[in-house]
């Protein structure tokens, strides 16, 4: 009896130690399971992204209406707000080429111009973008302006010579002049006289509404990237190394202008009372009916960034640039974002 107990005692121990060694395999094996192929669904709350990033970059903006304020820049963003900038909205553009100037000519209807020959229409406020048929070069076709006229008229300008002009709201465009290695940067209109500046000094003018141009000699070889009339006689062009020259007699001749800056001076507008342009580091250059220069200091003390167009809005500015920014009485006010 004694040699049968241990004989199967044994054998029971055995079979125990065997099961419990099953058992740690199975649990092992279950746990390993669980952490390769069983996910534990976490819920983790979605951050709203911001309408305007710190790493957009505006080179376009439009006041079409009181409080209304609509913005391009890189990547192909356009961003509009309807409450002065409090609270902003993304447009689908359908565009990831930078889009570098918009014009509008009422709250609902626009026209957008950019790199790529992009050329993009709304009549809805922005709800939906249409593309629209721009003639193309075969080189080069960044446009770089865009200015909206009366009764559905606009004018485009960039590489290649690029003269557009549509009728149509911008729906549909024709080439004003032939293709030639400039660049054309900005283009104004007073009723039906005209003027374009551009790459190396070059100025053209019209006087009967852009059906023809002829070319104007600039006292200057350097750049000019922005041009702008008070009227039909006296205009202020500015460009690269702080270039200003200025125009008596409808931009038939052009003087220079001492600016007191050598930073690139980008755009220029008059805002009823006096001359003012804006640039690289900060630069804000303001001068008196001739276009002789009587200021020069930056749109804030400590915003060394670029601006490429200000717009007079109320008593305060819009400025496009490195920021998209309001500037008042108050100094200079961050649009959607703080940097």
């Amino acid at each position: 009896m004694l040699r049968a107990f241990r004989k199967y005692g044994g054998r029971g121990r055995r079979v125990t130690s065997i099961i419990g060694t099953l058992l740690e395999v199975l649990i092992i094996g279950g746990l390993l399971y669980a952490g390769l192929f069983v996910k534990a669904e976490v819920d983790i709350p979605q951050i709203p992204q911001p309408a305007i990033e710190k790493r957009d970059a505006f080179y376009g903006v439009a006041v079409p209406a009181p409080k209304i304020i609509w913005a391009v820049g890189t990547g192909g963003k356009i961003v509009r707000s309807d409450d002065d900038g409090q609270s902003w909205s993304v447009q689908s553009a359908q565009r990831t080429a930078h889009l570098q100037s918009i014009a509008t000519w009422d709250k609902d209807r626009a026209v957008v111009v950019g790199n790529n020959g992009a050329v993009l229409t709304t009549r809805d406020g922005g709800r939906s973008w249409a593309p629209s048929q721009a003639p193309l070069s075969k080189v080069a076709n960044k446009l770089l302006k865009v200015k909206a006229l009366d009764a559905g008229k606009a004018w485009a300008v960039g590489e290649m010579g690029a003269l557009l002009f549509s009728e149509d709201f911008g729906a549909t465009w024709t080439r004003r002049a032939e293709e030639k290695d400039v660049a054309w940067n900005d283009i104004f209109f007073v009723g039906d006289n005209g003027w374009l500046v551009g790459e190396f000094g070059q100025m053209m003018m019209t006087t009967d509404g852009g059906a023809s141009w002829k070319a104007v000699a600039a006292p200057v070889k350097s750049s000019l990237m922005g041009v702008a009339f008070r009227d039909k006689l006296n205009g202020v062009a500015v460009g690269v190394a702080g270039t200003i020259l200025s125009t008596r007699d409808g931009g038939k001749s052009w003087s220079t202008a001492d600016s007191g800056t050598r930073e690139h001076l980008l755009n220029v507008i008059w805002d009823g009372n006096s001359w003012i342009a804006v640039g690289d580091k900060g630069v804000l250059v303001t001068g008196g009916l001739d276009g002789a220069v009587s200021r020069v200091t930056r749109v804030a003390e400590s915003h060394l960034g670029w601006s490429t167009q200000i717009i007079r809005d109320g008593e305060g500015y819009v400025l496009a640039g490195a920021v998209l920014a309001r500037m008042g009485n108050g100094g200079l006010r961050m649009l959607g974002r703080k940097v």
